[in-house]
């Protein structure tokens, strides 16, 4: 099984996927509340990998213990440039359990907020399909 991040930037979802745990929580910049579970969390960031344009890592960070990581990208959104970091906590097992988006400048992330807003139909379609 590959990284998070070979995974992304292949655009495989396939492996993306495999490399949640069951129970990941997502916390999304854009929404008030986190969201549990693999189903979910693997429909919002297909959603996310349709709404951003030249999305690219930029660094990487890992801690110690291999266990925390934070992935430094950049990518446009809706004629919007963007900033932002995926911060991922690895289980036992070596699966992510918890995921954490930011993302700046505000104009960016509003846009962001809408174009996912705009895909939330098909991202909850995708989830009970996938549950």
């Amino acid at each position: 099984m590959g990284t998070f991040r070979e995974a992304v930037e292949a655009g495989d979802h396939t492996a993306i996927e495999k490399l949640l745990s069951d129970d990941v929580v997502f916390t999304s910049p854009v929404a008030f509340a986190p969201y549990t579970g693999k189903p979910i969390t693997a429909a919002i960031l297909r959603g996310v990998s349709r709404v951003f344009e030249n999305f690219r890592y930029v660094r990487e960070f890992t801690g110690q213990d291999g266990r925390e990581q934070a992935l430094v990208f950049e990518a446009t959104v809706a004629g919007l440039n963007i900033s932002g970091c995926d911060f991922l906590h690895f289980d036992d097992d070596g699966r992510i359990d918890d995921l954490q988006v930011m993302v700046r400048p505000l104009s960016a992330a509003k846009a962001l907020s809408e174009a996912m807003g705009e895909q939330f139909d098909r991202i909850t379609a995708e989830a009970a399909a996938g549950a």
